[in-house]
């Protein structure tokens, strides 16, 4: 064997080498990201439409005890949810007001508004209390999280900063990160359009949301835990969790205007002509 061969040997063996230590390192890092977007998998809570506390938070509001809230399905007239306003040390004197009066025409017979019901964006953080299903589709760019309802999308783009100008919509600009087994999405620029939770409790454009998407109980499980800061709206900044839990499905389709025209005025938006 001449000695340049067997010194292509030794590089071939070298550079052999450095790309099994790049391809485990990269194995090991995608290893550490949490995978939410297993195949046919789908994530469903069991919490109803509440958020659950956060010991050492501000807590997030709760249905009135003078009237309890009665679900669909219960065999019971259902009812609607009416905020506990006596409890509500952490809202600015404005927001109580708002709540207040809308309170008391929902109990006079008002139709309380629902994102659902209505056929319109969940907002942040309302979407993640439409329950589900939710499906998740992630790319090294970006996180695509979809809502089976209407098929509501929420787009997160992954390792850049927020705009510098970001104009206000329903679901504002939301951008992340991994932060080992976590993904950590950071929400701003959401319109005043939609409640903060099925409260109906209003906020003003300085609302900022972060959330924590973590994988619990062996990859069965997603926890979600949310800091809720608005400056405008809330004493101080709070936290509340969420949580779900892996199902097997395949995202149908659930058009929700086709179903909400009949019996009560939701407010569904209707175009005044056709756009076709």
């Amino acid at each position: 064997m001449s000695r340049f061969t067997r010194k292509m040997q030794l590089l071939a063996g070298a550079t052999a080498l450095v790309w099994l230590a790049l391809g485990a390192a990269a194995f090991a890092q995608q290893k550490s990201i949490p995978d939410f977007s297993s195949n046919q998998a789908a994530w469903q809570t069991p919490n109803g439409g509440e958020f659950i506390a956060v010991e050492g938070s501000p807590a997030p509001l709760h249905q009135d005890p003078a009237h309890p809230f009665v679900g669909n399905g219960q065999g019971r007239q259902p009812t609607y949810r009416i905020a506990d306003l006596s409890n509500a040390s952490n809202l600015k004197q404005w927001a109580k007001d708002v709540m207040k009066k809308d309170n008391d025409e929902v109990l006079a017979g008002k139709i309380a508004y629902t994102a659902r019901q209505s056929c319109k964006p969940g907002g942040v953080p309302g979407f993640s209390l439409f329950g589900g299903p939710f499906y998740f589709l992630q790319t090294p760019k970006e996180v695509t999280i979809l809502f089976e309802g209407n098929q509501e999308v929420r787009h997160v783009y992954l390792d850049v900063p927020h705009s510098g100008d970001v104009k206000p919509s329903w679901y504002g600009e939301s951008v992340g990160h991994y932060e080992g087994d976590t993904l950590v999405v950071d929400t701003i620029g959401l319109n005043t359009q939609n409640p903060v939770d099925n409260y109906r409790t209003p906020h003003t454009a300085k609302l900022h949301v972060v959330e924590r998407y973590k994988l619990t109980g062996e990859g069965k499980q997603l926890e979600l835990l949310m800091t809720i800061d608005d400056p405008d709206t809330y004493n101080q900044s709070w936290q509340a969790i969420r949580r779900y839990r892996q199902v097997k499905a395949t995202m149908a389709e659930e058009i929700c205007a086709e179903g909400n025209f009949l019996l009560f005025d939701y407010g569904v938006p209707v175009a005044n002509k056709p756009d076709f």
